[in-house]
């Protein structure tokens, strides 16, 4: 992964890039709403309580988060990472449209991750485009 790392570095990026450290806190910080959220969303479909269609693009979402780092770091593909990263952003979208009816602080509770999500989407967007 440290050579992936190293890939990454070489490649353009804006200036309002933030630092690499930062990624790792705001993404525990991220990960630990997602776990809250979506767990409760999960668990509100496993008791009948909320529709279960409810919780498709919450899986959705997870495959597409998850699958974003094996793209861009594991295959340094930086055109899938940009086309995962806005499946990511989409169904987010989707699952607090979805969960809004429902479970209103679960959607409100999204907005930090929806935040840094549209951040991160415009800046990969830019970084595979000044990349090509």
């Amino acid at each position: 992964m440290n050579n992936a790392y190293s890939w990454y570095r070489t490649l353009i990026k804006p200036s309002w890039a933030p630092p690499s450290w930062l990624f790792g806190p705001v993404w525990t910080v991220l990960y630990c709403l997602i776990a809250v959220s979506f767990g409760t969303v999960f668990y509100k479909v496993a008791t009948k309580s909320i529709p279960a269609i409810v919780v498709l693009p919450f899986i959705l979402n997870l495959i597409f988060n998850f699958a974003f780092s094996p793209i861009q770091f594991g295959l340094k593909n930086n055109m899938m990472a940009a086309v995962d990263i806005l499946l990511v952003l989409g169904t987010l979208v989707w699952a607090i449209i979805a969960i809004y009816p429902h479970i209103k602080w679960v959607a409100y509770i999204q907005a930090p991750y929806l935040i840094w999500v549209a951040f991160a989407t415009i800046l990969q967007l830019t970084i595979t485009f000044i990349n090509r």
